[in-house]
């Protein structure tokens, strides 16, 4: 029972008393009623006390439900404010460790940047100086086989001079002179040949065998063999000194460059991984500072609502204990000896008022009609009052109409701010709710597409990392094999080399014999026929000089092979060297798109949690507008019109009351 309704029914029962126009034992209404209390309660006092122990009955209870309400409240209050003081002490911890952690990563990433460039100028450093070294090694094998190629052919001119020198009997000195004349001009001779050696020998050429004598040219065209020989054996083991050292130098490169590209996948990867874990601990201070300022603002507004909620709680257990204290009072002079006195004087004077009769006709229509309302809006309010306008003066029962429609307007209005609030509310919940939905719907395509990102970048990486690895081996056996045939070719050039040497030398020897010496000069000694030379040597030395030829040929052909070949390796190592450097700035580019799209995808994730934390707020914020407004905006329109109704039998009774206190004289 509300307050407003206790106090009209103790109303109506405290101004049964002399003055207040009760009818008489005649058999008018307010007599019947005034007997009818009496004989049910034992008098309307009693009925009074009665009403004010349940007035305190339910003070007391309502008491305890506020100290249970505001204890679950403090409870609340400090569970809430223990947790979130916790979860800022935590983040501003996070955020002093992430801030220190940042530094340090961002110093690394830069740190592993530097090292990067400085690793990527060492193996293009090496790989220069082994390209150089390359070519002078090719320059060096040119050089060499050119000049072993000169020294070969002035030792076979000389063998071949002295040769027919040695067996000289006044024939042909042509190949001699040639042999001088190419030796003489020859470098490998400075400072060999004495001025004494080198006028005799070009006396020699230039007057024959009217010269010097042919010991001294003899003995001058065996010291320059011997020079060019002594030149040819220091020229290959030169030729093999530097082969060996390019080889080392080669060995040395190829292992500084596979050591500077291990040291550079390792820091690439390195670098990946500090600025994967730098943008993960970026979006992690940014949430954090986020996270910190929610639970900062929440902290507040929990402090502020609990403080709110102490001070409303300590005004409304003053205001309860004043109005138990006041009814306490109340009842206690009630039931004062005086007042029982007092109370058994003024009902005992209750059958001399009929004279009051006319006076309370119009009173009593008011209370009729008013009756008639309640019962039909059934409405405990309209039912206190038609007894209170039976029994009540005009002035009072009127401001109690006033009082009612006032009360009634302002909870019809409260209703319909109520009722307003719960459409927005529910409007802008279904709109966040949708909102929240679509943006979780692309969330989870975002969080598909960079997983499938990750996924493909990953494996294009260990892809160019596997390509990467096997150019390096190709490379590798690429060198044995290509130092493999050059020792073959070294092999081959050489027995080429001897073979033709060795053919010469027996090409001169039949040439010699058949073309040096005339047939005729020969003498035959009795019974033998002329001596004749051997049909077929022309065709045997011919086959030599074929044999040979053929065999300078494939000398040509082996060297040019050679070239080539070296040529071939070095442009595959240069393919192979950029191809892999390629192929590692793609693999540093991948990998920093991938640290990029793992970063995103860890966002994305975060921002699908918070997402779906903020849907679940939304659902538990419609079931708690739903328990809150459901009856509101189901019952609407049946309460809105029933107080409607209220309001209008409230305004026709003050009417009527106020015609009757114009007609009866201004009963009050």
């Amino acid at each position: 029972m509300s307050k407003v309704l206790r106090i009209f029914t103790a109303s109506a029962l405290l101004f049964a008393q002399p003055g207040s126009a009760i009818v008489s034992s005649s058999g008018s209404a307010a007599s019947r009623y005034a007997r009818d209390m009496a004989e049910t309660t034992g008098s309307p006092v009693a009925k009074v006390v009665a009403l004010i122990k349940d007035m305190l009955q339910d003070m007391k209870k309502e008491a305890a439900a506020d100290e249970d309400t505001y204890n679950k409240m403090a409870c609340w209050c400090d569970t809430n404010d223990k947790e979130k003081t916790k979860s800022v002490g935590e983040a501003e911890e996070r955020i002093e460790h992430l801030t220190s952690s940042i530094e340090e990563l961002t110093a690394g990433s830069a740190r592993l940047n530097t090292e990067i460039k400085k690793l990527d100028k060492e193996i293009a450093a090496n790989t220069d100086a082994l390209d150089k070294a390359t070519a002078l090694r090719r320059q060096q094998l040119a050089e060499f086989t050119a000049e072993e190629k000169d020294l070969l052919q002035s030792i076979s001119s000389l063998k071949s001079a002295i040769t027919v020198l040695s067996k000289h009997h006044g024939g042909s000195l042509i190949q001699v002179h040639e042999a001088l004349m190419h030796g003489l001009d020859h470098k490998a001779l400075k400072g060999v040949l004495t001025r004494t050696d080198r006028r005799k020998a070009a006396a020699f050429i230039q007057l024959g065998s009217k010269g010097p004598q042919s010991g001294e040219i003899f003995g001058i065209m065996n010291q320059m063999k011997e020079s060019f020989e002594t030149n040819l054996a220091a020229s290959g083991k030169d030729e093999a000194g530097d082969l060996k050292a390019y080889e080392d130098l080669k060995a040395a490169k190829e292992e500084e460059i596979a050591a500077g590209q291990s040291q550079l996948d390792a820091k690439t990867q390195e670098l990946a991984t500090t600025d994967q874990t730098l943008a993960q601990s970026r979006q992690d201070l940014s949430d954090t500072k986020k996270s910190l300022a929610a639970d900062t603002e929440f902290l507040a507004v929990l402090k502020e609502k609990c403080e709110m909620a102490d001070s409303e709680y300590a005004e409304r257990t003053k205001t309860r204990t004043e109005e138990m204290a006041a009814t306490s009072k109340a009842l206690e002079i009630l039931n004062s000896d005086e007042s029982q006195q007092m109370f058994s004087k003024t009902f005992s004077f209750i059958e001399e008022q009929e004279t009051a009769r006319m006076q309370t006709t119009r009173r009593l229509s008011a209370s009729k009609m008013l009756s008639s309302l309640a019962k039909k809006l059934n409405s405990p309010m309209l039912s206190a009052l038609a007894i209170r306008a039976r029994l009540d003066s005009f002035t009072r029962v009127k401001k109690a109409i006033d009082d009612m429609v006032a009360e009634l307007t302002a909870q019809n209005a409260d209703e319909i701010k109520h009722k307003d609030f719960c459409t927005d509310e529910f409007n802008t919940n279904a709109q966040s709710t949708q909102t929240k939905e679509g943006e979780k719907k692309d969330l989870a395509a975002k969080i598909a597409d960079l997983t499938a990102k990750i996924e493909e970048l990953t494996n294009a990486i260990d892809t160019l990392k596997s390509e990467v690895k096997e150019l390096q081996v190709q490379i590798k056996h690429g060198g044995e094999d290509r130092e493999l045939a050059n020792q073959q070719f070294q092999v081959a050039i050489s027995e080429q080399r001897a073979t033709q040497q060795i053919l010469t030398k027996a090409l001169e020897v039949l040439k010699g014999f058949y073309k040096g010496a005339s047939m005729a000069q020969v003498s035959q000694p009795a019974g033998f026929e002329s001596y004749k030379k051997n049909e077929k040597s022309g065709g045997v030395m011919g086959m030599m000089q074929t044999i040979i030829d053929d065999a300078k040929k494939m000398e040509t052909e082996a060297i040019r092979a050679e070239e080539d070949s070296q040529k071939a390796y070095e442009d595959f190592v240069k393919e192979s060297n950029n191809s892999i450097e390629t192929k590692n700035k793609d693999i540093a580019n991948k990998a920093e798109v991938k640290a990029q799209a793992e970063a995103d995808l860890t966002e994305a994730k975060t921002t699908m949690e918070a997402t779906e934390l903020e849907l679940t707020h939304l659902s538990n914020m419609n079931g708690e507008l739903h328990k809150s407004c459901d009856y509101v905006m189901a019952n609407f329109d049946a309460r809105q019109s029933a107080r409607t109704a209220e309001i209008e039998a409230l305004r026709q009774a003050k009417a009527i009351l106020s015609g009757s206190g114009g007609k009866g004289g201004g009963a009050k």
